[in-house]
């Protein structure tokens, strides 16, 4: 080697060494995202545990009148409720997380958990229990604060690894909840030398079911608000919050110009760090619409896939179904979900730093496909070969290829966290997405169930429910490529 290429040699080391430092991962905060794990488990067990029971306590409130074709129909309009309550807050209550802290938020939304699980376990009409799953949706904003807290605590090295470990309290939660509520529903006739003397809970059989997770939330509020750090960092006080509200309204009704209030409104939330929170009409970028629509979509599809197995499974063979019983089918969504959360836990981070966010959520997004022409594969091999191996091995199949779509969901939020015009209106962006999100997540299901049941009426219909699943997959896929290969960068 020439003194020359020698002398080129060190100097380029040092700036490869250079570029070496900056991919080496940040470690994770440990004790902060167990503590963020440990309170996303509190929605899934709350809102598994009533599972179990719901159809029963319909039935026993009176709201039915005897008639059983209705109890799925009240079923489905208390679970909406939530959703509905949810959908028309929860860009509030993320809003609010960058102007007081997403610590105040949480704590809110725990005691509203808890308060309306107590609420629920009391209720003895239908009305209350329409109202207490509507304060449980008005109160609760937690999902969309949690991720803005578990962007707030990574950076763009180890917020792959961090989401990998979401899906865990999500899997743990929907395999306890329904665990909960169903031992402890109606304790008085399953335990009677426990509770048979339990006047209160003869009354209130489902009191104890919701008890057990409402003081499992109230737990994991002390937890909040003992050891959880604030991770905002510069915040107002909620009177503040509102003094500054109450002196901007003063001020636009003794101003002439309305556009003096919109740049003076623009000048006192911005700032050139980007250090204030953006008001909302500035999150309406580009970038937002594409990350929120993408989020919109997959989630339309997963609601409606979600919602169309277990009634696949539960439909006679010969009306396009399996024809499975209620045991067997839980024992099947039971492993799925496990096997679900251990492949988000042990491969998400390595997939998604060998390929990107973006070939990561292709792959996601495109396994729709496959898994929606399993249907009708498996219900052919189950009418010619009977529910055997080959039906078995069909159903696994088509449920390791949706594992993939679950990938999606923290590749979205990365791509949500991106989108966002500065670090400090990152609340107010994850509010905007997780509320377009809960909007579809209301019309999904719904939707699916309808075409299904005109599909299972006449065996000319039959595969209707089928294109109807491919026109949301596509429009899924279609939706995907307006997100760029290089995630976007935030000027601040």
């Amino acid at each position: 080697m020439s003194p020359h290429q020698s002398h080129q040699v060190d100097e380029e080391t040092p700036l490869l060494q250079h570029e070496e430092r900056r991919k080496v991962k940040t470690p994770l905060p440990w004790r902060q995202l167990f503590i963020i794990l440990f309170l996303q488990l509190t929605e899934p067990i709350t809102a598994q545990a009533i599972a179990p029971f719901a159809p029963q306590l319909i039935r026993d409130v009176g709201v039915t009148h005897g008639d059983e074709s209705k109890v799925g129909y009240f079923v489905g309009i208390m679970y909406s409720v939530f959703y509905v309550a949810q959908a028309l807050t929860t860009l509030q209550w993320n809003r609010l997380s960058d102007h007081v802290g997403r610590k105040p938020v949480i704590l809110t939304g725990l005691f509203g958990i808890s308060a309306s699980m107590f609420l629920f376990g009391l209720s003895k009409t239908f009305g209350g229990l329409i109202i207490s799953r509507a304060l449980c949706g008005a109160l609760n904003g937690n999902s969309g604060v949690i991720k803005s807290m578990m962007i707030d605590v990574t950076d763009s090295t180890n917020m792959a690894q961090a989401f990998g470990f979401l899906p865990l309290p999500w899997m743990t939660g929907n395999t306890l909840g329904p665990l909960i509520g169903g031992s402890l529903s109606r304790p008085a006739d399953r335990f009677p030398r426990l509770f048979g003397q339990s006047t209160f809970l003869k009354t209130h059989p489902y009191f104890l079911a919701c008890a057990g997770p409402a003081l499992f939330t109230a737990v994991a509020w002390l937890v909040t608000y003992m050891l959880l750090q604030e991770t905002v960092p510069t915040t107002t006080s909620i009177w503040g919050l509102i003094r500054n509200r109450c002196r901007a309204a003063l001020t636009f009704i003794h101003t002439k110009s309305p556009q003096d209030i919109i740049n003076s409104d623009d000048t006192v939330q911005d700032s050139p760090d980007g250090s204030k929170p953006l008001p909302l009409r500035a999150l309406l970028t580009p970038h937002v619409f594409i990350a929120t629509s993408n989020y919109a979509t997959l989630a339309l599809f997963d609601i409606a896939l979600r919602s169309l197995i277990p009634v696949f499974y539960a439909t006679p063979v010969d009306m396009g179904g399996l024809g499975l019983d209620p045991p067997r089918i839980g024992n099947i969504l039971a492993v799925f979900g496990i096997a679900n959360g251990l492949f988000q836990v042990f491969f998400f981070a390595r997939l998604h730093d060998r390929f990107g966010t973006k070939v990561v959520w292709t792959c996601g997004i495109a396994s729709s496909v496959p898994t929606i022409l399993a249907f009708p594969i498996i219900n052919v091999l189950s009418r010619t070969y009977g529910i055997g191996v080959i039906v078995w091995l069909g159903v696994g199949l088509q449920l390791t290829i949706s594992i993939a779509l679950n990938m999606c969901y923290s590749c979205g939020a990365m791509y949500i966290a991106a989108a966002s015009p500065n670090r400090a209106s990152l609340g107010a962006t994850n509010g905007l997405a997780q509320t377009v999100a809960a909007c579809v997540r209301i019309i999904g299901p719904a939707s699916a169930m309808s075409v299904f049941s005109f599909s299972v009426r006449d065996p000319y219909y039959e595969w209707v429910v089928y294109y109807f699943m491919m026109a949301l997959a596509l429009l899924a896929i279609g939706t995907s490529f307006l997100l760029p290969r290089q995630m976007w960068k935030r000027d601040s």
